[in-house]
Parts: structure tokens; C-alpha cells; sequence
């Protein structure tokens, strides 16, 4: 029977990588993968108009026309040019205010998408928070059911009493916006 490799096996792992580490980091690569594929194609020119207008290009380019407009505009420093903005610098400031609101537009319009995504990954992170801490208070149990029958000293019950409690998340809310309204009694009460 012919070996088909398998896909998700982990690669060879660097020292200290365990074969975990590369499967989270193969699924959070698949999961931005689609991401990327489910961005409709207004996304996709809001994006790239927001990378281009992020780097030094867009500088030198804005650099370069502004100040080639006010060489030859500006200042009539072209002998025999004529001048297409009669009253200097107005239609500059047109064009660059009309630029400002297109840019600030597709900049918001990516910084909305990210935001959507960075909310869906705290989500997932407050989810797999939530497992984990329910998961270690199970263990806890275990553990000092174990520890009773084997006779091996405990922490005080008082104290074991606690950790072997469930975390309430929406007791942990509230505590922390009652702990904001005391340093600031302006945050509303949600």
C-alpha cells in the first residue's frame, strides 16, 4: 500500500516546538487565509489604497506633484508655462482636502474590517480563556480528591475552597466597571 503523506502531521519542529504549536500556528494561518478569501472586492481596493497611502511612496509621490504644482503654478518659476490656478494655491488645497476625505474613507472603511476581525479573535481568546480556566478548576477537583485519598497535605480549605470555584464572567464584569466608576465616576453603568 502506497505512503500518502500526511498533511497534518507538523513539520519538523525547531527545538522547543512541540507538534501543538505548529498545528495552532497551521490553523491560525488557514483561519486568515479565509479571511483574506471572503473579502469582497470593495475591501480588497479600501485595503490597498490604505497600504499605498501608508508608505514612503505615497510621500515621495505627494512630495514630488505638490511640489512640482507649486514651482510651476506657484511660484511661475517655468518661463513660458501658463498658470492653471489663477488664484495660487486654491485648487492645491482642493485637491488635497478632496484627497483628505477619500483617504480618511478607505482608511476607516479597512480599520472597520480589522476591527471586526480583531473582536472575532478576542472573542476566541476570551472563549478559550473561559474553557481553560473551567478545565483547571475540574482538575483541581481531581487533584484534591486524589490528595484526600492519598493522606498528602492540602492549602487551607478555605483557600482550596476558592480555587475550586467556577469564575462567574459576569461577576467579573461588573466588578471590574464597579472598580472603574470608583476611579472614574463618569463611566456609565452598563
Amino acid at each position: 500500500m502506497p505512503h500518502t503523506p500526511d498533511h497534518t502531521a507538523a513539520p519538523d519542529a525547531a527545538p522547543g516546538m512541540s507538534t501543538v504549536v505548529h498545528r495552532n500556528i497551521r490553523a491560525l494561518v488557514e483561519v486568515r487565509r479565509r479571511e483574506e478569501d471572503r473579502k469582497r472586492p470593495t475591501d480588497r481596493v479600501a485595503d490597498a489604497i490604505t497600504r499605498f497611502a501608508g508608505s514612503m511612496w505615497c510621500v515621495y509621490i505627494h512630495a514630488a506633484l505638490f511640489g512640482a504644482w507649486l514651482v510651476v503654478n506657484g511660484l511661475g518659476a517655468v518661463p513660458g508655462r501658463l498658470k492653471w490656478d489663477p488664484y495660487p494655491f486654491v485648487m492645491l488645497a482642493m485637491f488635497a482636502s478632496v484627497e483628505a476625505i477619500f483617504l480618511s474613507t478607505f482608511i476607516l472603511i479597512s480599520q472597520n474590517r480589522m476591527q471586526r476581525a480583531a473582536d472575532r479573535r478576542a472573542e476566541l481568546d476570551l472563549q478559550v480563556s473561559l474553557l481553560t480556566e473551567h478545565e483547571l478548576t475540574r482538575a483541581i477537583h481531581l487533584l484534591d480528591a486524589v490528595a484526600r485519598q492519598m493522606g498528602v497535605a492540602r492549602p487551607p480549605e478555605r483557600e482550596l475552597d476558592e480555587i475550586k470555584a467556577d469564575v462567574d464572567p459576569k461577576r467579573v464584569v461588573q466588578e471590574i466597571e464597579r472598580a472603574e466608576r470608583a476611579i472614574d465616576p463618569d463611566v456609565p453603568a452598563e
